[in-house]
This record gives C-alpha cells, structure tokens and sequence, in this order.
C-alpha cells in the first residue's frame, strides 16, 4: 500500500506511477484523516511493502502526514519494508531523516528514502517554474521514478537519497516550526475575486475541510497550506493576499481535479 498526500497534483502522480509499476494500491492520506476515527488500521499483507508520498513542506513532512502517523496502527507488521518519497521544488532539507525519527517513534524502520524534484508550486512566496523547467523536472522524474521502483522491487535498505544543501540540518529544525507556527491555519490572506464562478472545486478538493461555498467560498480557521484551492481553481479567481495576483498557476498535467477530490 501507498499513502500519499497532495496538493497539486505531483505527489499523486509519483504515487500512483509507482503504484503502476509495483502492482500495489494507494490511498490518499487526506481522505483518512478526515475520518472521524481516532485510529486507522491497516492490515498488512506477508512481505507487503509500505509507502509514504508527500510534498517538502518547508524542508520537512507536512503536519498532516505527521497526524496521520500518529493515528495509523499496521497490524501484522513484521519488519515489512518501509519506504517514503517526498517530493520538492528545490532542495529537501533534513526531512528524510526526520521522517525516519518520526517512523521509529511507531516502532518501525525506514529502510529507504527519496527525493524526487518536481515544479515548484507554492506560489504564495514565490512564481511558478518557467515551461522549460518544468518539462525538464517532469522528464527528469519520470526517469528517477524508475530508479525508485526498482529499489522497492528489490527491497533495497539503507538508501537515502535527498536533494541537499549544506545548511539541511538548519532548514528543517528551525525554518520548518516557524512556518508550522505562522502560516498553517492561517487562512485570512485566502479570497475569491469577482472572477469566481462558485463551481466548489475548491470546497471538494480542500484537505482541511475548511473550504464552504456558498456563492464565493469562505475559509475556515484550519489550513495545511497546500494551495490545492488556488492552483486548481479553473478561472484563477483564488488569491492569496495581493502576492499571488499575476503569478502563474501550477497543476500536475497527469492528474485531474477529480482525482484530488475528498468529498
């Protein structure tokens, strides 16, 4: 089993090109955590293989990804192969080691992990990728994907793979809880323009449930910052402040609106 988290589509698309090639299934974190159930269980197949597909939040694993850790339980587990990739825009930080901490304090073992470039899409802080780069991040990572599903295949240990800076360690313990402080649940720079044509796309797809429509969509207090409201809206009527009013919009083009939708 795969469990993935997404936004805008680029872990979705490394889950399920890994699911393909591997034969297993995949399932999307957000529709669990959702659940009203204190404790998700899962129960593992002799030998079955477990991975762990997000986004780099601010050079570590999303808050969503870590709550949902929290509340799965495998049963049956027996030393089953434990994998996670993260994808990111630029580098990764120190979040595979991280996530390992976070998997030992399950009493399991990450045995191996990777980093896969995709186009950047937090447009809050910065543009989208030129049309260049971007073909060239997805070819570049249609090629790795290989790469990664051959080490699951064969159930290779101890291969950590990030994209790294020299300052990681930095990123990840200091950047990573300034921005889980500041900017998650921070929902009051989110607007809709007049462009808004109150198709509730962004109701459906947000991974809070904080998104209701009702005419123009109004955002509650909770928010992962995953910016699936934005870079999906279909009239770019989403706006975050007055920062994301002429940047560009990014969405995975191998993944549909639908696909993301949690309700």
């Amino acid at each position: 089993m795969i469990f993935y988290f997404s936004g805008t589509g680029n872990s979705l698309y490394v889950a399920k090109s890994i699911a393909k090639n591997i034969g297993d299934d995949y399932t999307s974190i957000a529709s669990v955590i959702n659940d009203s159930s204190e404790e998700y269980v899962y129960c593992l197949k002799e030998n079955e293989a477990i991975g762990f597909v997000f986004p780099t939040y601010a050079w570590a694993a999303p808050k969503v990804v870590e709550a949902f850790l929290d509340k799965l339980k495998l049963k049956n587990y027996k030393d089953n192969y434990i994998y996670s990739v993260a994808t990111c825009g630029e580098n990764s930080g120190h979040l595979l080691k991280a996530f390992g901490n976070l998997i030992n304090e399950k009493n399991m073992t990450l045995n191996s992990g990777f980093v896969v470039r995709m186009p950047n899409n937090y447009i809050v802080s910065s543009d989208i990728d030129n049309e260049k780069l971007i073909e060239e991040k997805l070819s570049k990572a249609k090629d790795y994907i290989e790469y990664i599903v051959e080490n699951i295949k064969n159930r290779k240990s101890n291969v950590f793979e990030s994209v790294n800076t020299f300052y990681d360690k930095p990123l990840t313990k200091i950047v990573s809880p300034l921005f889980n402080k500041f900017a998650l649940n921070n929902t009051k720079k989110f607007y809709a323009n007049n462009k808004c044509i109150s198709c509730g796309l962004c109701e459906k797809i947000c991974v809070s449930n904080t998104i209701k429509v009702n005419g123009k969509p109004k955002w509650g207090d909770k928010c992962t910052q995953c910016l699936a409201c934005i870079n999906w809206c279909p009239v770019k009527a989403i706006q975050y402040g007055k920062g994301t009013e002429r940047r560009h919009r990014y969405t995975n083009k191998n993944i549909k609106s639908t696909e993301l939708v949690i309700r």
